[in-house]
């Protein structure tokens, strides 16, 4: 339509003898007078409602900017790159952002994925602003979403507290669940507990011969370090069984499609280390975020969204306060952040990580409602 628009003015002018072309300056402006965003989640495949989760929430907090004016007069236009929770997307995501000229990234869900691109995205100028939890990441742009520094304690002293003897762990291989796992088996058995570890392949569709394994070891307590699809049907597996182990589910289990593919019961069946849904965290702004979502897109948000809401509010106000889209000054002024008061609570970032100082991380429970609670 442009295109046209534009042979029709030239025509014009030619027609009564001016050399003024209005239309190609107009374009010109356009294109100078937008701030390009990317944001790279899991759009397609097995994660993908928790990054069209992360998606949908940028996309409000850029709304709600361009609503009063844009940032430094620029309208933020938000591209959205699908990288399938699949490391294989990894590079190609950030030739994607390059093409679009994004100035920042939001997003980056899976660790084995940042750890490829995100020093990519640094060499290419390209602001990160993650979610990756893997320590292997630290320094390589700014998070405000949990580390497995972070979360390891929690969940060594959940089990701690249990009293158990022996741990059978289920363990998808990837960067993010690997470390989490390791970090938890290094310190039980520090404290002489027996931990025995199956590996689990993510995207198998019948795991009852692993967690008849794990049940076959007589452990106390099976814990699934492993990403919410495989996580589901772990429970449903030790639902159906005649086991009494305990039952620990990590992080990247906890999202509404996990009681979802693995029913109430089912999921009620163990515990969870992570964040509530964005309706259970505490505050006024997070009440707000999920006002304005669910009006906004007639859904409920999920775990992330949050998070990566928050994360585009953060860089929006940044350059806002450098008055620049400039790479350097944003990422220093980013990494400088103290008490930024989010959705998902207060911010402080550690200048040297790029990491959230405390982070929002519990024991929780499925209630009755199929909801994520803390627990008491």
């Amino acid at each position: 339509m442009l295109r046209h628009t534009i042979t029709a003015v030239v025509a014009a002018s030619l027609a009564l003898g001016s050399t003024a072309l209005v239309a190609p300056a107009a374009s010109s402006v356009e294109k100078t007078n937008k701030l390009i965003i990317a944001v790279e989640a899991p759009l397609t495949g097995d994660l993908a409602s928790l990054g069209t989760d992360m998606l949908r929430s940028v996309r409000m907090a850029a709304d709600q900017v361009n609503a009063q004016g844009g940032v430094n007069g620029q309208m933020v236009k938000i591209v959205a790159i699908d990288d399938k929770g699949d490391p294989a997307f990894a590079l190609s995501s950030v030739k994607k952002a390059k093409k679009a000229k994004a100035k920042a990234v939001i997003g980056i869900y899976n660790s084995s994925i940042g750890v490829i691109n995100l020093s990519e995205y640094l060499k290419a100028k390209i602001v990160p602003l993650h979610m990756t939890s893997s320590n292997d990441t630290d320094g390589e742009g700014v998070t405000l979403n949990p580390k497995n520094d972070q979360i390891a304690p929690v969940e060594f002293d959940y089990v701690s507290g249990l009293g158990v003897k022996s741990v059978a762990m289920l363990v998808d291989p990837s960067t993010y669940t690997q470390g989490m796992a390791d970090r938890l088996k290094n310190s039980l058995q520090g404290q002489g507990v027996t931990v025995t570890e199956i590996a689990v392949p993510e995207g198998t569709n019948d795991l009852t011969s692993e967690v008849t394994q794990a049940i076959a070891t007589g452990a106390d307590l099976i814990y699934s370090s492993t990403y919410y699809p495989e996580g589901s049907q772990i429970a449903t597996i030790l639902s159906a069984s005649n086991s009494s182990a305990k039952c620990l589910m990590g992080l990247a289990n906890v999202d509404p499609a996990f009681v979802t593919q693995a029913g109430v019961a089912a999921s009620q069946r163990c515990s969870f280390s992570g964040i509530p849904a964005a309706s259970q965290m505490p505050g006024a702004k997070a009440a707000k975020f999920v006002k304005q979502y669910e009006r906004k897109y007639k859904k409920t948000p999920g775990v992330w969204g949050i998070f990566t809401y928050d994360e585009a509010k953060l860089l929006f106000e940044t350059m806002e306060k450098t008055g620049k889209s400039s790479f350097a000054a944003n990422l220093n002024s980013l990494k400088k952040t103290k008490n930024y008061k989010g959705a998902s609570g207060v911010t402080t970032i550690n200048k040297k990580t790029g990491n959230r100082e405390v982070v929002p991380v519990y024991i929780l429970t499925v209630d009755n409602n199929g909801t994520y609670q803390v627990q008491k």
